[in-house]
């Protein structure tokens, strides 16, 4: 799911820790991250913005983690306004 708010996109997706390599995966309505971190101390969070923000070339400071700090389903809010990136973002979280 991909919502444009005020702010920037927000994008539900499903994190895969402890993946042989960080990619994005299309699986049917649902989106998942595989990121390469153990869910330890926050590292497969952390590892999921950095990811992120090379990926889709937006700043880690422009990345949040509305809901799921703990959870494998997160909310992800992408701060940006820029329409280059956000065409990207609806191409690679669009259903």
């Amino acid at each position: 799911m991909i919502k444009q708010t005020d702010s920037g996109v927000v994008v539900s997706l499903r994190i895969s820790p402890n993946a042989k390599k960080n990619e994005i995966v299309k699986d049917g309505d649902i989106v998942k991250v595989k990121i390469t971190a153990q869910p330890i101390d926050g590292k497969a969070n952390k590892s999921l913005v950095e990811f992120l923000s090379k990926n889709f070339k937006i700043p880690k400071t422009s990345i949040k983690i509305l809901k799921g700090e703990t959870s494998k389903d997160k909310t992800i809010l992408f701060e940006t306004k820029d329409e280059d990136k956000l065409k990207l973002l609806y191409n690679s979280f669009g259903t």
